[in-house]
C-alpha cells in the first residue's frame, strides 16, 4: 500500500502530508495488523481534528473567512455519487484527478468498493473536488468531470481520467479521453457546457479558499468545484484522497491516503457488525 497522501502534495503549499485518525475499532489499527507498520510511525500520524469554535450571536465573521462561491448553474446539480443514499455506510471522497495517490485508490481500491459494496447497497459514496494547485490539469479536469456529471456521465468520466491519468497529465489533452468514454451525443451536451471554460481551473489555495491562475477564464461550471473546496477546508482536508466515513449516525475522523481495498473492507466489515 502507498502510504503518501498525493505524492507532489507533499512538497506544496501546506508542505507535510495528512494523517491518520483514531475512531473506536479503527482504520489506522486495521493499517497495523494489515500492513505491517511500526506503532510508532503510526502515533506520529495520528491527529485530533482541530476544533472549530461556534461564533456568538454578537460576534463579527472573520475577515480571513474563505470567499462565498459563485451561484451554480441553473441547470440540473450535478450527480458524482454512486450507490443509493440509504446505505449504512456513506464515504465522502474528496480527491484530485491529476493527483498519482488519487490514481492508486481509484483503480485498487474504489472500483473493487463500486462493484462490490456499493452494487450491495452496503455503502454509499460522495465525490467532491479537491483539485491542488500543483497539478497543472486538475481544475480543468474537475470541470470536466462536473460537465459529464451533468448529462449522467460521471461515473464513466471519472474513470477515464484515471486510466488515462499520466496521458493527459503530461500535455493537458484531457478532452481526448472524455469524448472516448461517452456517446457521441453525450459528449456534444458535455462540449457545450465546457464552451469557453479554458484552462487552467480553480484549485484549493493556502489562503483557506479557492482561485483561478492568472489568465484563466471564469466558467460557469466553477461554481460547483468551488462548493466542494470551500466543503474540504472545513474537514479539514489536507491531502488527497481524503475520506469521511459515516456509519449508522456515527461520524468518523476524516482519514487522507491509500488504503487498500481489503483493508477497508474489513474496516467497512466492522462498522457494520456494531
Amino acid at each position: 500500500m502507498n502510504r503518501r497522501v498525493c505524492g507532489s502534495f507533499r512538497e506544496g503549499f501546506w508542505g507535510r502530508c495528512a494523517k491518520w485518525a483514531k475512531a473506536g475499532f479503527t482504520l489506522v489499527a486495521l493499517l497495523i495488523l494489515g500492513m505491517g507498520i511500526a506503532p510508532a510511525a503510526v502515533a506520529q500520524a495520528t491527529v485530533v481534528p482541530a476544533k472549530v469554535s461556534t461564533p456568538t450571536k454578537t460576534a463579527k465573521p472573520a475577515k480571513t473567512a474563505a470567499p462565498k462561491p459563485r451561484a451554480a448553474m441553473a441547470a440540473v446539480a450535478p450527480n458524482k455519487t454512486y450507490g443509493v443514499s440509504t446505505a449504512p455506510i456513506k464515504m465522502e471522497l474528496f480527491t484530485d484527478y491529476q493527483c498519482p495517490t488519487c490514481g492508486v485508490f481509484y483503480e485498487g481500491t474504489l472500483r473493487n468498493m463500486i462493484s462490490d459494496y456499493v452494487a450491495l447497497g452496503k455503502v454509499y459514496v460522495i465525490h467532491h473536488d479537491f483539485p491542488l494547485p500543483m497539478h497543472k490539469y486538475s481544475g480543468q479536469a474537475a470541470r470536466w468531470a462536473n460537465a459529464a456529471a451533468r448529462v449522467g456521465q460521471f461515473q464513466a468520466v471519472e474513470g477515464a481520467l484515471y486510466d488515462n491519468q499520466a496521458a493527459w497529465s503530461a500535455d493537458g489533452n484531457i478532452e481526448k479521453f472524455i469524448s472516448a468514454a461517452m456517446s457521441s451525443a453525450d459528449f456534444a451536451r458535455v462540449q457545450k457546457l465546457m464552451a469557453g471554460c479554458d484552462q487552467p481551473g480553480p484549485t484549493a489555495v493556502q489562503t483557506g479558499g479557492f482561485g483561478l491562475a492568472p489568465g484563466a477564464k471564469v466558467c460557469p461550471l466553477d461554481a460547483d468545484i468551488e462548493q466542494d473546496i470551500v466543503l474540504g477546508l472545513k474537514v479539514p482536508v489536507t491531502g488527497t484522497p481524503t475520506f469521511v466515513i459515516t456509519a449508522k449516525g456515527r461520524h468518523i475522523p476524516a482519514t487522507s491516503g491509500n488504503v487498500s481495498w481489503p483493508i477497508l473492507k474489513q474496516f467497512f466489515d466492522s462498522l457494520l457488525a456494531q
